[in-house]
């Protein structure tokens, strides 16, 4: 079984493509949560975990959480996270 990692970093407008940020600025949404994320993994088809103790390296100590997307080695994990930020930006507007 093939888990992938989406982190917040990854999607969050506020922080640069150094710093973490994996899609384009256009795509990225302020303060992503796991919460989000994992419902718009569910949208695209795939189950998740969330592990909210978690930090991303490049954040520090500041501990946001990260999304564990189960069975997803149909996709790549760019293609997965450029879907996932689709999603919460619409469920944002």
């Amino acid at each position: 079984m093939v888990e992938k990692v989406i982190w917040p970093a990854y999607l969050d407008a506020a922080l640069t493509r150094s710093q973490g940020r994996r899609v384009p600025e256009a795509s990225a949404v302020e303060e992503p949560t796991v919460d989000e994320i994992a419902r718009a993994v569910q949208q695209v088809g795939y189950d998740t975990v969330i592990e909210r103790d978690k930090a991303y390296s490049r954040e520090g100590w500041e501990e946001r959480g990260r999304v564990l997307v189960k069975n997803a080695d149909d996709s790549s994990k760019n293609d997965l996270i450029q879907a996932v930020a689709a999603y919460v930006t619409a469920m944002r507007n």
